[in-house]
């Protein structure tokens, strides 16, 4: 039995007290309401001699079952499915459970103690204990009085230390405190200055104590959303052209003087303003080696022959003399000749060694006075004996190969020491400006590589740390300026300049030398391992001497354990080896005296800060403290604060960075991760602006950037994503922070306002919210993928070449893009996405498959990256292709009886349409996991079956396959085709339509226009070329030597020979159009209503030409060749009419399919939707189309099962498309959708979509009207054809067309 008393303080108490058996106690105290979803609950036994336990679970408004939390925070076990069992902890002379609920719609919590030795339970009058949860928090003051402040400082100690109930809470402290507030506000210190030094001095978080609050507990997840269109950057994707004077008018001359082909090596050199090229070549059986150059005048190359050594200079024989050459002491000299190409003009001598065995030659020019040489040094032109290399031409579109070159060249000078490398690279970056983003590239690839120690940082070479200083700081001017006057390259900029340190003045530097000498005499430790890091610093200061100095203030903290020092070393990789290796060895270990331990480990914290504030570009800390340094003599944001004014930058900034360097430890990293992104949006104005501080305010973002993602990752651990505020804020951080670190941010910047969105819009289970958010995901991880494909492209082929030039060992090559892209903000999103993404499928009742042809098959597994590199193979075995990527443009090969993927195509697309007919199980996967144990039973045998709407999968005796399960269902048979013929007539009007002269695309059409379909659904004006047009016009005189060409190149094409369908292509499109032909499709658009082509000018009709040759064309491509061949159709039977029909520009496009084509359901309707034209749907554009369903019983109820993440929309102005309309469409048994072109004449725009305004999917009623309307157009010509209808078409201001309809198979 016990009886209970309650606080009286309100309606719902916080603070409840029961007195139970055998003297005990039980306290519970209340923090935090149900509506912030921050509930904590604290159970104290007091005077218990026994080991108790709390049986217990929650309970829903009007539900009297109780519940358990799936993210229980008190470490409590399941207890037969229907309650909890937590165990009480002792704490001193109590006993505590702390429970913590983050559902807003828990009501209350019951319970029952269990008396766990005895087992016996302790109940409340015979029945539970209830609590109830506050509906709000406790009220607050709105501002903190002195004595309330005293209090708060008082108890700043106890919450430092996590509340502990062992201790009571400190109050005669109070009293002294409140003295020491009052005296300070006696003294004009405004009451805002103490409440912000406490709050900001109470920061430290407990760890590792169970009873502790988890991360964001009491955190409000509720914040006020940016305007990020405001940060939009859009900016070419294409590298700058680069400048033809400086960098490839040589190399074209050259390219034309000699040819590209048969190149064996070449080399390209910038001296002063000399541009020299050195290549060799093979003539005629002889090995040549040309240097040309863009000097003017007397020209002199002095040259020698390497005869089986590099280093070696013998005077060359005289038979390989070019002309106008002599010789001179030890050496030939041979006059440049100038050569004039065009307008254009060079200088170059041609060597021919014949087919001596040399090596290369070596040489230096004389022109204008004065030796030209390699840094200083003989240039080299090596004569290599291997496969010819392609164009250089060609490699220079790809890589700045010159760029690239010069850096190897130069490596031996950059590494002799840190400021020779970085005055090479303020030198090269300043040469290659005209490069644009390649150059940036180049630079960053060498950087980048020095920075993770593939390249030697100091070799023989003393250099002063002020003199590295100095070259880091001009360098990184440079990117500075670059960054501010190059917008397209400033993601670049920023890789850069996190490979390297700030840098500064001199000054900055010297203090390296100066202080670490103070704490030498300091702390008397002139001798041994300091002497040796003394020397080291003083001769080749690099950012190893950062480790060494956390190292030593580790072994110092941790009472002067020797393997603490070694831990810390070899955890940043320098271990003995390496510290052995620099020119001023350390060999030894450190020995401080212990009586200096709290000074020592303050000075070498100090020391800590010199070193970062020029070798650590992106420390946080350092950075801060640099950018208010030139303002304030500690350079602290405290006092930075104070004055308001730090270098001009504002004082809620300074707030922010103040809040970021004191909270930068927490374990409850919410608020800190507000703060680093508010401290960035403040910033990014005055980046985007001249500034006084420009180079450090730069340095201070992307340490802020690094600072998310560190704090991000530190954070993922306690992050609850079963807790669906938590996870939509932390989202919404880390897209905020990769919008603003961006270029071309535009799907980032939209996919931020779809999710303000999904955020405002959250309700607990609700599927519709759950299906949408994940469309963003979805979304997001396509753009993720696209870019890191962007970074593959453009970054590491320079790489390759690089690192291939500098010895860099190859794993270190091949990982390098990749490793770049893990070290951003983008991969700990990914992270984020994989493990939310299964909580979102779980509430909108989706399992790991979406199932898109639902065929139950067994076959043997085989795994590939890409399906369109196998779709000309065939398997002898049935085959479950397991691949990754899926273009839409790939035929399913002989033999597979399934595709598996995680791409995602959209059900109507036409390679879904064909995997259906085919009878070829198609799914996408979307469990990664999953997915890869399926590529884990690589030549295993599977059996796939269909359950609900997802697919079974288990593993099957290989000997049960046999070859007649494969079924071959992707070879009909017996499908056959008429070969049409021309009916006299080029164009055809709809009234003419029939099905000896059109496909069934234009006779649907002409059915839809004849029969009495309401008004409100139109049919776009239309016309067509008729079959035999193209044959006709082929035999045409104007085109005998096309058709001449295209005869022999389809004979090659029968015989076997593919590679030529693409030549008959190419010769189609030369076609000249009959003037009949012209003459008689004017007449006939003009009487149908549609302006002739002609009439905006010749352009138009060019293009409209053009347009129909490639319709004509597309019977020749390769996929719609290989799928009739596959079909046994003789292609020689394929007809090709074209149907003409004004472009619909539309707001959005559909396909529907009246026969549910999953589930196979008659009575139910399925539709795919996008915005602009539909191309994007049928043509697999990435992305899924927005989807849903609805029965033809209740059209008002549609459905949505899917919310759109397609990530382009196509749009077009007023213009006229030209339709495929063969008769090898729409067959029994052969589906030949979408194997043929439809061609719009003039070119359509990719706009990269913004679905956060769309009322499709903000406005509720909108979406159910639009959605029924377009349902309900199905239903209708469904019944008109009196069978299932695929239906295409478009909504244009709320107006609904048919564009065609065909019998759905």
């Amino acid at each position: 039995m016990a009886s209970s008393s309650a606080g009286n303080n309100s309606q719902v108490p916080r603070v409840r007290h029961f007195d139970l058996i055998d003297g005990m106690q039980l306290e519970i105290n209340i923090s935090g309401s149900a509506g912030k979803h921050n509930t904590r609950i604290e159970f104290k036994l007091k005077n218990c001699t026994r080991t108790w336990i709390l049986h217990w679970g929650f309970l829903f408004r009007g539900n009297k079952n109780w519940f358990i939390a799936a993210d229980d925070s008190s470490g409590g076990k399941s207890y037969k499915h229907g309650a909890l069992q937590s165990q009480f902890t002792k704490h001193g002379q109590i006993h505590v459970v702390i429970i913590e609920l983050r559902d807003p719609n828990v009501h209350a919590v019951e319970f029952v103690l269990k008396d766990g030795p005895h087992d016996r339970w302790l109940k409340l009058n015979h029945g539970n204990f209830r609590i109830e949860i506050p509906a709000s928090d406790a009220p607050i003051p709105h501002s903190s009085t002195p004595k309330e402040l005293a209090e708060h400082k008082a108890d700043s100690p106890w919450d430092t230390k996590g509340r502990p109930v062992i201790s009571p809470q400190p109050q005669k402290q109070g009293n002294n405190t409140l003295r020491e507030i009052l005296n300070r506000l006696s003294k004009g210190i405004s009451l805002n200055e103490p409440r912000n030094s406490y709050a900001a001095g109470n920061t430290k978080a407990v760890n590792g104590n169970g009873d502790q609050v988890r991360s964001g507990m009491q955190y409000s997840y509720k914040r006020k959303y940016n305007n990020v269109e405001e940060w939009l950057q859009r900016h070419s994707g294409e590298h700058p052209k680069r400048s033809h004077e400086s960098t490839s008018a040589l190399v074209d001359l050259i390219e034309t003087f000699v040819g590209g082909t048969d190149l064996i090596s070449w080399q390209r050199y910038y001296v002063h303003n000399y541009e020299i090229l050195v290549f060799s070549k093979i003539i005629n059986g002889d090995y040549h080696i040309f240097v040309a150059s863009n000097t003017k005048g007397t020209t002199i190359l002095h040259w020698g022959v390497s005869k089986s050594s590099p280093c070696e200079w013998s005077v060359p024989p005289t038979d390989i003399w070019p002309e106008n050459s002599k010789q001179v002491s030890g050496a030939c000299q041979s006059y440049f000749m100038d050569k004039f190409i065009g307008n254009g003009s060079f200088q170059v001598i041609d060597v021919n060694l014949q087919k001596r065995n040399f090596v290369g030659i070596q040489f230096v020019i004389w022109t204008g006075g004065f030796w030209i040489k390699n840094s200083g040094k003989n240039f080299f032109a090596e004569l290599k004996r291997n496969n010819p290399t392609e164009r250089f031409s060609q490699d220079l579109k790809e890589l700045v190969v010159w760029l690239l070159h010069e850096i190897a060249q130069r490596e031996k000078e950059a590494e002799r020491s840190l400021m020779h490398r970085f005055n090479i690279a303020t030198e090269l970056t300043e040469r290659c400006k005209s490069e644009g983003g390649l150059g940036l590239i180049g630079i960053l690839v060498w950087l980048r590589f020095m920075a993770c120690r593939h390249l030697t940082w100091n070799k023989n070479y003393n250099v002063k740390p002020r003199e590295i200083s100095e070259a880091q700081d001009r360098f990184t001017c440079v990117l500075q300026k670059i960054y501010l006057n190059q917008p397209s390259d400033r993601e670049i900029v920023r890789m850069i300049m996190a490979c390297v340190g700030r840098g500064g003045p001199g000054d900055v530097g010297q203090r390296i030398r100066d202080e670490i000498l103070l704490i030498q005499r300091n702390y008397d430790c002139r001798t041994g391992m300091m002497e040796e890091w003394h020397q080291k610093l003083h001769n080749n200061s690099s950012p190893d001497d950062i480790i060494i100095c956390e190292a030593l203030i580790h072994y110092v903290r941790c009472g002067f354990r020797i393997n603490v020092y070694w831990e810390t070393l070899n955890a940043n990789g320098l271990t003995r080896e390496k510290l052995a290796s620099y020119d001023r060895p350390i060999v030894s270990e450190p020995d401080f005296r212990s009586d200096f331990r709290d000074d020592l480990i303050r000075d070498l914290t100090a020391y800590l800060k010199t070193l970062k504030a020029v070798h650590a570009g992106v420390d946080l800390e350092s950075a801060i403290d640099v950018c208010l340094s030139s303002s304030f003599k500690d350079g602290t944001v405290e006092k930075a604060i104070k004055h308001r004014s730090a270098a001009g930058l504002p004082s809620n900034l300074l707030e922010s960075l103040n809040f970021v360097k004191a909270r930068f430890g927490d374990i409850n990293i919410g608020p800190l991760m507000e703060k680093l992104l508010e401290s960035r949006i403040l910033l990014r104005p005055i980046l985007l602006t001249s500034h006084g501080r420009s180079k450090d305010l730069l340095f201070l973002d992307i340490s802020l950037d690094s600072a998310v993602r560190t704090t991000m990752e530190r954070g993922l651990k306690n992050l609850n994503f079963a807790y669906i505020p938590e996870a939509l804020f932390f989202f919404s951080l880390m897209l905020e922070n990769l919008c603003l670190s961006t270029v071309n941010n535009e799907d980032f910047i939209y996919c931020t306002k779809d999710w303000y969105h999904v955020c405002e819009s959250f309700k607990s289970g609700d599927s519709q919210w759950a299906l949408q958010t994940k469309a963003i995901l979805d979304r997001l991880q396509l753009v993720l993928a696209e870019r890191s494909q962007h970074y593959q492209k453009s970054i590491q082929p320079s790489a390759q070449y690089l690192g291939k030039l500098l010895g860099v060992q190859k794993w270190a090559i091949d990982i390098f893009t990749e490793e770049l892209i893990r070290s951003g903000c983008s991969a700990i999103l990914s992270i984020l996405i994989n493990r939310f993404d299964p909580i979102l499928r779980k509430v909108s009742n989706l399992g790991c498959w979406q199932v898109i042809s639902p065929v139950e098959a067994s076959g043997f597994v085989t795994s590939v990256h890409e399906l369109m590199k196998i779709r000309n193979k065939v398997y002898k075995r049935p085959t479950v292709i397991v691949a990754s990527r899926i273009s839409g443009e790939e035929e399913i090969p002989d033999g597979v009886v399934a595709v598996l993927t995680t791409d995602t195509p959209d059900v109507l697309s036409h390679i879904s349409i064909r995997a259906r007919n085919s009878k070829v199980c198609f799914a996408t996967c979307f469990d990664k996991n999953t997915f890869q144990d399926l590529k884990s039973k690589e030549g295993k045998a599977i059996s796939i079956k269909i359950k609900s709407t997802n697919l079974v999968i288990s593993d099957v005796i290989s000997t049960f396959l046999s070859h007649k399960s494969i079924g071959f269902h992707s070879i009909p048979r017996g499908v056959t085709i008429k070969k049409k013929t021309f009916c006299g007539n080029y164009a055809v009007s709809v009234e003419e339509f029939t099905g000896e002269k059109v496909g069934a695309k234009s006779c649907n059409i002409k059915l839809l226009l004849s029969a009495r379909i309401p008004s409100w659904i139109k049919i776009p004006m239309s016309l067509a070329l008729a079959f035999g047009s193209f044959e006709t016009a082929l035999q045409d005189k104007l085109n005998k030597d096309a058709a001449d060409r295209i005869h022999s190149l389809c004979q090659l094409v029968d015989r076997g020979d593919h590679s030529k369908l693409g030549a008959i292509h190419e010769a189609i499109l030369k076609m000249h159009a009959p003037p009949y032909l012209t003459n008689e499709l004017k007449r006939k658009m003009r009487s149908s209503r549609l302006a002739w082509l002609g009439d905006e000018g010749e352009d138009k009709w060019s293009c409209a030409w053009q347009a129909i040759k490639k319709v004509w064309a597309s019977k020749w491509n390769e996929r719609a060749f290989l799928s009739c061949q596959k079909a046994k159709l003789n292609h020689d039977d394929i007809c090709m009419a074209v149907l003409i029909q004004e472009v619909i520009c539309g707001d959005y496009a559909f396909v529907i399919h009246t026969k549910n084509p999953i589930s196979g359901d008659p009575t139910e309707i399925y539709a795919e939707i996008v915005k602009g034209l539909g191309e994007s749907l049928v043509g697999a554009y990435p992305g899924r189309a927005m989807t849903f369903t609805v029965k033809k019983t209740n059209l008002k109820s549609p459905t949505v099962t899917g919310y759109p993440s397609k990530l382009t929309g196509l749009y077009s102005k007023k213009s006229i498309i030209f339709r495929s309309d063969s008769n090898a469409e729409d067959l029994g048994g052969f589906s030949g959708a979408g194997l043929f072109d439809s061609v719009i004449m003039d070119e359509v725009d990719k706009v990269v979509l913004d679905y956060s305004r769309d009322p499709i999917i903000v406005d509720k009623a909108f979406q159910t009207s639009l959605l029924s309307r377009i349902a309900e157009a199905g239903k209708i010509i469904e019944a008109l054809y009196g069978c299932p209808q695929d239906i295409e078409g478009v909504v244009k201001a709320g107006i609904i067309f048919v564009v065609q309809a065909r019998p759905q198979i």
